[in-house]
């Protein structure tokens, strides 16, 4: 099967980029199903039911999430009730929502999909090399087929979670910090990796935001509004190809596509 990982999608454009773009892909790459990081698609900060709404129908089968997850209230609901969205694995026993999902395909064998975040930089959280270890030995007993997003500010963080889950996960993707990466890769186990897959959004822009504010906060040390972009919209990621019945990977490519009309 084939797999199409989104990296973050940021804001309206981001969700425009999805709707437009995810059709066209499907077709052309003959993709089986969409895992889209979604922590951004509200307003560039965090994600609502709606945003969610919009990003399931346009045809993504799973959102993962990250650091922002918080950022707005109505995700409780999504944490709640939505099956096909996920957070980072590795907060405390207890804490809303689900840290894996398993989805069906139809033509091809049902997949899982795992949420971490790194602790280099980032919130701190429980130790996701500890706790990833035994939910895919549980989610292996019902699918070969895993793909694992860590989302993390630190290259030595996602690529030693990487190499630590060779063979024993079809993909580790990395995402947050908006910038793709060219180091896709299978590893010796059948594990493939991107250090990063980029973001879904406005690309003239500084990481999807708009450029003078960030500008004036690096010169002048004082807050300023970081409003989305809305130039130069792509939709970037990754497509897996993993063979149904191992769960090895059997190609990677990466994916920059840009909007037509925005």
């Amino acid at each position: 099967m084939k797999i199409l990982f989104i990296g973050d999608i940021v804001g309206e454009p981001g969700r425009r980029a999805v709707k437009q773009l995810v059709p066209v892909l499907r077709e052309r790459h003959a993709v089986d199903a969409v895992v889209a990081n979604g922590e951004n698609s509200a307003g560039g900060s965090g994600i609502t039911p709606a945003t969610a709404r919009e990003i399931f129908d346009a045809g993504v089968d799973v959102i993962t999430s990250g650091d922002h997850l918080w950022d707005q209230k109505e995700v409780t609901e999504l944490l709640a009730k939505e099956p096909r969205f996920v957070r980072p694995l590795n907060y405390p026993a207890g804490t809303i929502g689900q840290g894996s999902t398993v989805c069906a395909t139809g033509a091809h064998p049902a997949f899982a999909v795992v949420n971490v975040q790194g602790r280099t930089f980032m919130p701190p959280l429980e130790n996701p090399f500890l706790m990833i270890a035994d939910e895919i030995e549980r989610l292996r007993k019902t699918t070969p087929i895993i793909l694992v997003d860590i989302h993390a500010e630190a290259t030595s963080e996602k690529i030693a979670l990487a190499r630590m889950l060779d063979g024993k996960v079809s993909a580790v993707i990395g995402t947050h910090t908006h910038v793709q990466t060219a180091d896709e890769q299978i590893f010796p186990g059948g594990t493939a990796f991107l250090c990063d897959a980029g973001f879904t959004g406005p690309h003239e822009s500084v990481l999807g935001r708009e450029i003078e504010p960030i500008i004036r906060r690096f010169l002048t040390n004082t807050p300023q509004r970081f409003g989305v972009a809305k130039q130069n919209v792509q939709l970037q990621g990754v497509i897996v190809k993993v063979d149904d019945g191992t769960g090895k990977a059997a190609g990677i490519q990466r994916v920059s596509e840009p909007v037509t009309n925005g």
